[in-house]
């Protein structure tokens, strides 16, 4: 049987362990560009098997949080070459989370403080992040507008752009996320994808869009260093989808083709419980649906795993590869502390969002 320490391969990713660094946004790029204590940050935490970089906007439309980093300028590659060397020079290996967060920003994150962009024009009840007076404040979404069709071939242009910048910038691989709420989500499901043509209405209709930006990718950079990150029943950033199990088992059947190196499903309610009574989902199903229809990327699962669920899951088959968060962010050292079943550190909440070197390159690793 493996276990959570040993080899996998990942598409063309051969990673050393199955414990993934989950992304993890800590708003500590200003002006969207990555900095030296951002690279010394992830370099900490190279011995991960993989870790997937906190979520990053492949256009200016894209961003929806303060301080959070781009993939679209010459600054922004330049800082993320020097991550991805740390990362590398650690032994590490690393791919990018690409992020569109569509309606989930506010008008002063927007290029010309311009309506956010989503499929409906419904607004997200929920919160972004603002900096005022050089402090992290959780304001109120705005209001988006409706893309027009014939904006949308040009979004999936951005995202074959910022895959190819990933590539060039060092990174490993990328992650396309399509969970928690954001853009290509809020296609997928019905409570925020209103639309009446051809991404809208059907399932296939609103796994379109989806299903072109990864396309896209893959023939970008390759299946084998594209990965998909998706949550069929989360309700963050004020998403549903009153009938999850055929809208994911037919994104599953037609991901299968593509080749890519994972899956990552985010079991439950993101960051909560990872069953949602209200909303019955067959994760078995979810994964069979994959693997029948030719799949053959890795299977990896996240939310709330500890040391013992994960090892469980590898055990069992039912994942090749576990994501942590939170353990993480205090934990620079967490593959060795579970190796060990040493202690973890408590991470300190206060600093999650925004700061410099406290809670978040200055947390104590083993002797």
């Amino acid at each position: 049987m493996p276990t959570l320490f040993d080899p996998v391969q990942a598409g063309e990713l051969h990673l050393a362990n199955r414990i993934v660094m989950a992304p993890l946004t800590r708003n500590r790029a200003p002006g969207a560009v990555p900095t030296p204590l951002m690279a010394e940050y992830y370099r900490q935490r190279a011995s991960a098997g993989l870790i997937i970089s906190e979520a990053t906007a492949i256009t200016p439309q894209a961003q929806g949080y303060a301080d959070v980093p781009g993939l679209y300028s010459t600054e922004q590659l330049d800082g993320w070459r020097r991550v991805t060397q740390a990362v590398h020079d650690a032994g590490g290996k690393i791919a990018v989370q690409l992020w569109h967060v569509g309606r989930v920003s506010h008008v002063e994150l927007q290029p010309d403080f311009q309506a956010p962009v989503a499929p409906s024009a419904i607004r997200a009840h929920t919160k972004t992040v603002l900096l005022k007076d050089g402090q992290p404040v959780f304001a109120d979404t705005s209001e988006p507008r409706a893309l027009d069709v014939s904006e949308l071939p040009g979004i999936v242009q951005d995202y074959r752009h910022a895959a190819r910048n990933a590539i060039a910038s060092g990174f490993d691989a990328v992650e396309i996320h399509a969970a928690n709420g954001y853009l290509l989500e809020q296609f997928l499901k019905s409570s925020s994808n209103h639309r009446k043509d051809d991404y809208g209405g059907s399932i296939p209709n609103r796994a379109r869009l989806l299903l072109e930006v990864t396309r896209a990718i893959v023939d970008e950079i390759g299946g084998g260093r594209t990965g998909i990150r998706l949550s069929p029943v989360t309700p963050a950033n004020d998403i549903d989808e009153p009938h999850p199990q055929p809208l994911y088992e037919y994104v599953a059947k037609h991901l299968a083709p593509l080749g890519l190196a994972y899956v990552h499903v985010i079991e439950g309610a993101t960051g909560g419980p990872r069953e949602r009574p209200e909303r019955p989902f067959d994760y078995a199903a979810f994964k069979t649906a994959y693997r029948q229809a030719g799949g053959k990327g890795a299977w990896m699962l996240n939310n709330g795993y500890d040391k013992a669920a994960a090892e469980a899951a590898v055990a069992s088959g039912a994942a090749d590869l576990v994501a942590f968060g939170r353990p993480f962010i205090a934990n620079p050292d967490l593959v060795a502390r579970l190796r060990r079943n040493a202690p973890l550190n408590t991470p300190d909440q206060s600093t999650f969002y925004g700061g410099g070197a406290k809670g978040y390159t200055d947390y104590p690793t083993l002797a």
